[in-house]
């Protein structure tokens, strides 16, 4: 029995090696199956050395010099990165030559960013933590500085990932609505690491019981059966998590929502939407944190069900003065939607990035917190999916932008160029929207 348990031990040690090394040999393939719905190989985050090998950095940072990453240091819980964010974006930050939509990619590189003009190369539904990074000035009739500025630190979730730029929110000292300290976010306050929440056949989320054998994002993952179970949608964590360095009153209330994304999801929507099939949930979701945003304001959520008038007017509304749209035609990824289910097989079907399904809502359908908001980041303040400080997206069949050659006025463009304009709405094309289209919230609320 002794030498039974060592075989095994071995053999899954050599196999854990034999993972390490092929994903050094072909990094695509590893890092797009590392985590796989649930823990990835140790050595993709952390070192191998002990902690007190730190012990005589200097106490003006977290721990030594390291080479190969930007402005990199050793940090404390042997991470590979300064911090956690830093350490997760060493898969999820795009590379300097990486200038076109590609893969796992969350985050454009700062240098390629550093130019004036140039706008975030990264399409994924959650949007580019790169537009943090980019900050405008217009000239405006406002009395304020704050009518003239969209600063970086307004346009998605401030992740704090000293290796890449990205740093602390100047703006809130906690979320929006709740109470969750700004200076402890980074991507794990809402991704789980270590992929331990996971989905079963029965559609229960938990922290325990099978093992997780896939990941559970996909339209291409296996269904949950007695064989195991597979990850939340992007690894988010449920009810009960908590980071350590919080104290209990931040715990999630909530479990991760009912979704599932095509495969190919990171991409330019020239032709045909990234569509992610909401299910439910999501707006829940958001609430672990942001507990009372909207709440009494805009419905949303599981309870917030589109009405037989607004599913009317989605279904359609194409765009600003084009309402001859039909129910199995009206989907927009600029304005998503929950379908009001958790049916997997519903959703699964549904999720496509091909303009297969294009159907718009029925009834049971819900607005949700990512109907007008990416997750991660966007061009435009509040992490909008448009301009919500001026109703402008095309001004004269042109994107508004200081260079346009019918340019609507300064608060409209806010000093971006036409092409960080077109960039927002992930390279569609002008001619996709109405020669003076306005806000998307016409899609929902624009009368015939």
């Amino acid at each position: 029995m002794e030498n039974s348990s060592k075989i095994v031990f071995l053999l899954l040690a050599a196999a854990f090696m034999l993972s390490i090394s092929s994903g050094i040999a072909g990094a695509t393939d590893y890092q797009s199956s590392f985590h796989n719905g649930s823990t990835g190989n140790c050595d993709g985050c952390h070192t191998r050395k002990s902690q007190s090998a730190f012990k005589n950095a200097s106490s003006s940072v977290t721990g030594v010099p390291s080479p190969g990453l930007p402005n990199q240091v050793k940090p404390p819980k042997m991470l590979l990165g300064s911090d956690s964010s830093s350490t997760c974006l060493i898969c999820h930050a795009a590379p300097l030559e990486q200038k076109q939509p590609s893969g796992i990619f969350v985050a454009s590189n700062r240098e390629y960013l550093a130019s004036a003009g140039i706008p975030p190369s990264q399409l994924t539904p959650g949007g580019d933590f790169g537009w943090l990074l980019k900050s405008y000035r217009w000239s405006s009739k406002g009395t304020g500085p704050s009518d003239e500025l969209s600063s970086g630190d307004r346009h998605g979730h401030n992740i704090i990932a000293k290796d890449y730029g990205f740093n602390l929110d100047l703006t809130n000292d906690a979320a929006p609505g709740g109470t969750y300290p700004s200076e402890k976010l980074s991507c794990t306050s809402c991704h789980d690491p270590h992929g331990t929440y996971r989905r079963s056949a029965g559609g229960n989320i938990s922290r325990d019981g099978m093992l997780v054998r896939s990941s559970g994002s996909y339209s291409t993952s296996p269904a949950p059966d007695s064989a195991g179970a597979v990850g939340t949608y992007r690894i988010l964590a449920g009810v009960g998590y908590l980071p350590t360095t919080l104290s209990k009153e931040h715990a999630f209330k909530a479990d991760p929502p009912a979704a599932i994304s095509p495969p190919d999801y990171n991409r330019a929507e020239t032709s045909t939407d990234t569509r992610v099939a909401y299910g439910k949930g999501m707006s829940e979701w958001c609430r672990n944190c942001h507990i009372t945003t909207h709440k009494n304001a805009h419905p949303m959520g599981n309870s917030g069900k589109l009405t037989d008038e607004v599913i009317r007017i989605y279904n359609r509304y194409l765009s600003a003065g084009n309402t001859a749209g039909s129910k199995d035609k009206a989907y927009s990824s600029l304005v998503p939607y929950e379908m009001g289910t958790d049916n997997y097989t519903v959703l699964k079907i549904t999720a496509n990035s091909d303009g297969s399904d294009r159907s718009g809502p029925k009834s049971g359908a819900n607005v949700m917190c990512l109907t007008c908001h990416r997750a991660h980041a966007s061009g435009w303040d509040y992490m909008t999916r448009w301009n919500e400080r001026k109703s402008a997206i095309v001004y004269d069949g042109a994107f508004v932008g200081t260079d346009a050659k019918s340019s609507a006025s300064p608060s409209a463009h806010q000093g971006r160029l036409s092409v960080e304009t077109r960039k927002t709405y992930y390279d569609r094309a002008a001619a996709a929207f109405g020669s003076s289209q306005k806000s998307m919230c016409s899609k929902c609320h624009e009368k015939d």
